[in-house]
């Protein structure tokens, strides 16, 4: 558990696809709360790039806005240099991650970022409040996704660990929330505006760069939010649209060559995406009056295309001077499947709750006009002007989720994401496997202690009271597992993850029916306590668990 009195700063890290960034506040002035806007080459802007640049031999040389690929070189002098991006999905159980250079996994980079961040977040607060013991005073919050799982949370908090960020394993200095749930509490000073009062229920979407989450709450009495559905997401934020960008440029050099060109020139690729974003994606409104026809010239953004195009691609190329116009109708068709799957989710979360007075779009992506627009005319007939778009909406997910690690009693009741559960040894039945059928006669089955979907309040507690199964037992082995599914029938199946175990002692001196441990399991704002007490000795068990694992 985290020692309160000692954190003097409360900082959260919004670590995103495309774009990262952090805030801070320190605990005496918890309503001055700062987005961190200085960084290498840079300053006046909220994030930076989530992109790195190693050698040849892997040594990390740049980050953030510095490893952006710069125009390329007709010599193609930075061919061994390999920038790294969009590596955060590789957290996600999505289908075709992006592709990263040989010789780096995703840990690797995700470690090498947060250990950059975490270098300019130590200069900061050294600067600005003589922070020196930075592990003790400094309470960090990330912020993930609605939809990663708990082998996702689990990397993240070793590569934080790696990064240095915290100086133990399970230091209780770092905590994590949801990226919805930091934009939700970030979005609760907005309401007023829009004539929202006690028990009006609202939606965040927050549109990032690789994931979009929704999330659907209910303002309570004394500023406290309650979670009224589950909270969900997908991967279809800002950059599956250069994906599509890149996936329409494969059309026309052919995709053998694009690939060949991700594979072994990719900073000349990524200097292409960049001047799409640049030219095309920020401005286009989805309005035809609106846009002016482009050409890009692939000679001048990625020279060395030409030399892996091939057959037929490579002579209509020719014939078009390596030249490829962007029509309206092309860049809307790359905008439209990611933006059909965000109204799909806005849809599904309308269907759970009904009553929902107002959706604030948070975000990068939600800068998005043809965004905007899509979603405004889409559910304009049930939400009328209630669309909003609140100011600063890059900063809303950092600020939010500094917000909750001042005050961390914001949020009144969660909907569990897992089902929790424990093993447990009965008598083997008719019904059951035969195959699963012990020496004993017994078998071991999957004891559910908390069901997904289940909604729990804050403090909210969960007992079980359990006994050996032999007379010659004299411990008892607690091991808490969670799965995806509603239930389960066995701690071994596929999807079922083991979280922790204990093995409590049991004295010898009572009866089989007299020796027993009571098993709580109780749900904190951020975190779950899990309990084991032998009920003879009194003697404790204790461990913490992020609620979102």
């Amino acid at each position: 558990m985290t020692n309160s009195s000692e954190i003097r700063v409360v900082a959260a890290i919004d670590f995103g696809t495309t774009y990262s960034g952090f805030a801070y506040a320190h605990k005496k002035n918890p309503n001055d709360i700062f987005a961190h806007d200085i960084w290498k080459s840079v300053s006046g802007y909220y994030k930076t790039p989530t992109v790195l640049k190693y050698d040849e031999s892997f040594n990390l040389l740049s980050w953030g806005l510095p490893a952006l690929a710069e125009r390329p070189s007709r010599r193609n002098r930075q061919s061994n240099q390999k920038p790294v991006e969009r590596f955060k999905l590789h957290l996600g159980k999505m289908e075709n991650k992006p592709p990263l250079p040989s010789g780096i996994n995703h840990k690797t980079a995700i470690t090498d970022y947060l250990r950059e961040i975490g270098k300019v977040m130590k200069e900061t607060f050294d600067t600005r409040w003589s922070i020196k013991d930075f592990f003790n005073q400094v309470l960090i919050v990330m912020t993930v996704p609605a939809e990663f799982g708990q082998e996702a949370m689990k990397v993240m908090r070793e590569c934080a660990f790696k990064a240095d960020l915290i100086n133990q394993r399970n230091s209780g200095k770092l905590k994590f929330t949801t990226e919805p749930e930091a934009a939700a509490i970030y979005c609760m000073n907005k309401l007023t505006e829009h004539n929202l009062g006690v028990d009006s229920s609202f939606m965040i979407v927050d549109c990032g760069g690789g994931t979009v989450d929704l999330t659907t709450r209910k303002l309570l009495k004394d500023n406290k939010l309650d979670e009224i559905t589950e909270r969900e997401g997908d991967f279809c934020g800002g950059s599956f649209v250069d994906e599509e960008f890149l996936k329409f440029i494969g059309r026309k050099v052919g995709s053998s060559a694009l690939s060949m060109v991700r594979t072994n020139h990719y900073s000349q690729l990524q200097y292409m995406v960049q001047e799409f974003c640049r030219r095309i994606k920020i401005q286009f409104t989805g309005k035809e009056s609106d846009f002016q026809p482009y050409e890009m010239d692939l000679k001048e953004l990625c020279p060395v295309i030409k030399q892996y195009s091939k057959g037929v691609e490579f002579e209509n190329m020719e014939e078009e001077e390596w030249t490829v116009e962007l029509t309206f109708d092309d860049v809307k068709s790359m905008f439209d499947p990611v933006i059909g799957k965000i109204i799909r989710l806005i849809r599904g979360q309308l269907e759970k709750c009904s009553d929902v007075a107002l959706i604030l779009l948070v975000g990068g992506f939600s800068e998005s006009k043809y965004l905007q627009e899509r979603i405004k005319n889409e559910f304009k007939h049930r939400l009328l002007d209630k669309i909003i778009v609140p100011a600063n909406p890059m900063v809303a997910i950092e600020k939010g989720a500094v917000q909750f690690g001042l005050s961390q009693g914001i949020v009144n009741s969660r909907i569990l994401k897992w089902t929790y559960g424990t093993d447990v040894i009965r008598q083997w039945a008719l019904l059951d496997p035969i195959d699963r059928r012990r020496a004993d006669g017994k078998i071991r089955i999957f004891d559910r202690l908390a069901r997904r979907g289940e909604k729990v309040d804050i403090n909210h507690q969960v007992a079980r009271v359990y006994v050996p199964y032999s007379n010659e037992q004299t411990s008892i082995g607690l091991d808490l597992y969670v799965t995806e599914d509603v239930d389960a029938n066995y701690c071994d199946e596929t999807g079922v993850y083991l979280l922790d175990n204990w093995s409590v002692n049991v004295p010898t001196t009572y009866n089989n029916e007299g020796r027993s441990i009571a098993f709580t399991l109780t749900f904190g704002s951020i975190e779950i306590e899990a309990t084991a007490q032998n009920v003879q000795t009194g003697v404790k068990y204790e461990t913490t668990f992020n609620l979102d694992l």
